[in-house]
């Protein structure tokens, strides 16, 4: 991702390997064009404000890329941890460095996969098709979704809104994001479109579970899973403490 006009010259190692290297705007937009299983490089070389917001807006957005922030050499001394970016290079770098730093990175992606794999599932899918969270209950098989054992009446887009929302939570997505995932390539009715469904799905939610289908500020939308059933026993055992004992 780049502003530059000339992107040969962010990184001109990088040109004379045999990578494939797609170029795209440094904006929000981008998110959603990224391909599967690519590396990032971010030029930070010339306006270091935006870099860090792109960074913290990939990592918000529950994206897993990895990102090589390209930089000079001023630029190091403002970077941190805080950036969540996997490694940087400086944009003069030789090839034989940049092929390196790819490699490194591909092979932590490869081992973060693993190591995932070998733990506990990301949802709570189960193998019957079913997502609980709390008291909804999303059939993903039966195309139905219920709430303390009653049907929701939903739409045939506002349940495939639910139901991917539901199958990633925490994670943030854009509006256009959503109109790829749910409503495909081909569908042109723009982002209000997003919206209009997102309140409805929250009216048919109800007060109690509207929330969690959460908004993130000049972003999109995430699924923010309710309460565990083991914070409110807490609460109900600290209000039982505080009755007075009989005599």
């Amino acid at each position: 991702m780049t502003f530059s006009h000339d992107p040969a010259s962010v990184l001109p190692s990088l040109a004379l390997l045999s990578h494939r290297v797609r170029v795209l705007p440094m904006d929000a937009a981008s998110l959603v064009k990224m391909p599967e299983n690519t590396i990032l490089f971010l030029d930070g070389r010339d306006d270091l404000a935006t870099a860090k917001t792109l960074c913290r807006l990939i990592h918000a957005s529950g994206l897993s890329t990895p990102i090589v922030l390209i930089l000079t050499e001023g630029g190091f001394t403002v970077v941190n941890a805080e950036w969540g970016v996997t490694d940087v290079v400086v944009s003069s770098a030789s090839p034989a460095e940049v092929e390196g730093r790819l490699r490194l990175v591909a092979e932590r992606g490869a081992a973060n996969v693993v190591a995932a794999s070998s733990g506990a599932p990301a949802n709570d899918e189960q193998e019957d098709g079913l997502i609980r969270c709390g008291d909804l209950v999303v059939d993903t098989n039966g195309y139905t979704a219920n709430l303390r054992g009653i049907p929701i009446d939903l739409a045939y887009k506002e349940f495939e809104l639910l139901k991917y929302l539901v199958q990633h939570p925490g994670r943030v997505f854009t509006r256009a994001q959503l109109l790829q995932e749910v409503w495909g390539y081909d569908y042109y009715g723009g982002t209000r479109t997003v919206d209009v469904h997102i309140r409805r799905l929250r009216a048919k939610l109800g007060g109690e579970y509207e929330h969690v289908i959460g908004t993130v500020r000049n972003v999109g939308y995430r699924f923010d899973p309710p309460e565990e059933d083991e914070e409110r026993a807490q609460a109900q055992q600290a209000a039982g403490k505080a009755k007075p004992k009989k005599d």
